[in-house]
């Protein structure tokens, strides 16, 4: 069916979307095509994405058990697109001490996570051990937990504060614990447009030579790309480009995640700091980016999850349809998408997620960090509650309550 209507599309598109099902790469000029394409090229680009991710992944959708921990939102850098970060004057400024994250994971554990997600602000004067400490008082209680922690741009930052070259830090950041890093910071990987949105934030060169490194050392990463506020269909093509090329090197990537700008608290939108500054994705660029996505990638990266954080439940779902083939993680705590506005929660339960996945005619399956199936989901009525379903999202706190606790406030903290 899909070979039939090729033959009415548009040529370019026709020809990408053909080479795609033959299993082939497309160039970047052929993504910028998809992304620009709408009616029925849009629609098949789609329906290729969704065959594609049949024939790489089958029919079962993955989610991971894991919790958030953003111990501090105090940072010396001032991205136009962030609203979570707070100068280390602002009364809204928290710090978690140490004892603090390692209570919040152990609570996770004991509610079946087997990841924490640690991410934070870079607060001034930061001890450059403290990442390093922080893990092994993590791994100290709990040993079989996986530690997914430090975007490239901390871990630039702790290599800057420690004085020590990057690829010694990376050593001893696996050696204390951590088992893959977050991809982001990645924003879009092309320098220009880095200097505009988010001047002095790490360098895209910067950012893929810390890829690289962290992969040569069997760390892997993820991968993102935050789109929907100046960027252009070449932008998006030549980044997710950047990063298959990357794979093909290193194969370190674990999956390929799209942020949509979150615009209602973003300091770039709200105060008009930069022109032509859109309100985030619409829904066609949103459904465009995971198909592309996929249509690119599918040979190298072979998981594309969707951020329901920023997409909503009902969003999340469609894209499953669109090449996506994994729900991301529970989080339990989220504070970065929060701060910007995004108003799809905190925490959405693994009964939640195996709902949405039925429904959708796939299979849930429960997966470990680094895409081990630890369950299958096979029967319809399968998947008691666990703890985390039972439990009361309440009792985890929110990052609007957390900002105005004294208990935390960051002019109270005595180590950084």
């Amino acid at each position: 069916m899909i070979d039939s209507l090729l033959k009415n599309a548009d040529p370019m598109v026709a020809a990408a979307l053909d080479r795609a099902l033959s299993g082939k790469d497309i160039s970047a000029d052929e993504a910028v095509a998809l992304f620009d394409c709408t009616g029925l090229e849009m629609t098949l680009a789609v329906a290729v994405a969704d065959e594609l991710r049949r024939r790489a992944v089958g029919y079962n959708v993955t989610y991971v058990v894991n919790r958030n921990i953003n111990f501090t939102n105090v940072c010396i850098k001032q991205c136009g697109f962030c609203a979570f970060s707070r100068d280390f004057r602002e009364e809204e400024g928290y710090f978690l001490p140490t004892e603090e994250i390692v209570r919040r994971a152990k609570e996770a554990a004991a509610l079946g996570a087997t990841e924490v997600c640690i991410q934070a602000g870079l607060p001034p004067k930061m001890d450059g051990q403290l990442y390093a400490n922080i893990c092994r008082a993590v791994k100290k209680e709990l040993p079989e937990i996986h530690i997914h922690a430090f975007s490239p741009e901390e871990v630039l930052y702790g290599a800057i504060r420690s004085e020590t070259p990057v690829s010694e830090y990376l050593k001893i950041l696996k050696e204390a614990g951590v088992g893959s890093l977050p991809g982001t910071a990645a924003e879009i990987l092309d320098q220009d447009m880095r200097d505009s949105i988010s001047p002095g934030r790490i360098s895209a060169k910067d950012w893929v030579s810390i890829i690289k490194q962290a992969h040569a050392l069997s760390i892997p990463t993820t991968s993102t790309i935050m789109y929907g506020h100046r960027e252009t269909s070449r932008h998006k093509a030549d980044h997710i480009a950047l990063l298959r090329e990357i794979q093909k090197e290193t194969h370190g990537f674990t999956e390929f995640v799209p942020l949509s700008f979150v615009h209602t608290e973003a300091p770039m939108y709200s105060r008009g700091s930069l022109p032509n500054i859109r309100p985030g994705a619409d829904g066609n660029e949103v459904m465009k980016m995971h198909a592309v996505a996929r249509i690119m990638l599918n040979n190298h990266i072979p998981n594309i999850q969707v951020s329901w954080v920023k997409e909503g439940a009902r969003m999340s779902q469609l894209l499953l349809a669109a090449g996506v083939n994994d729900f991301g993680g529970t989080l339990i705590n989220e504070s970065i998408s929060t701060a910007a506005g995004a108003q799809h929660g905190q925490l959405m339960k693994p009964k939640e997620m195996r709902q949405l996945i039925r429904s959708a005619g796939r299979t849930p399956a429960q997966r470990s960090t680094t895409y081990r199936t630890l369950r299958v989901f096979s029967d319809e009525g399968g998947g008691e509650d666990s703890a985390l379903d039972s439990a009361d999202a309440a009792q985890f706190g929110s990052f609007h309550q957390l900002i105005k606790l004294d208990k935390f406030r960051y002019k109270d903290s005595k180590k950084q």
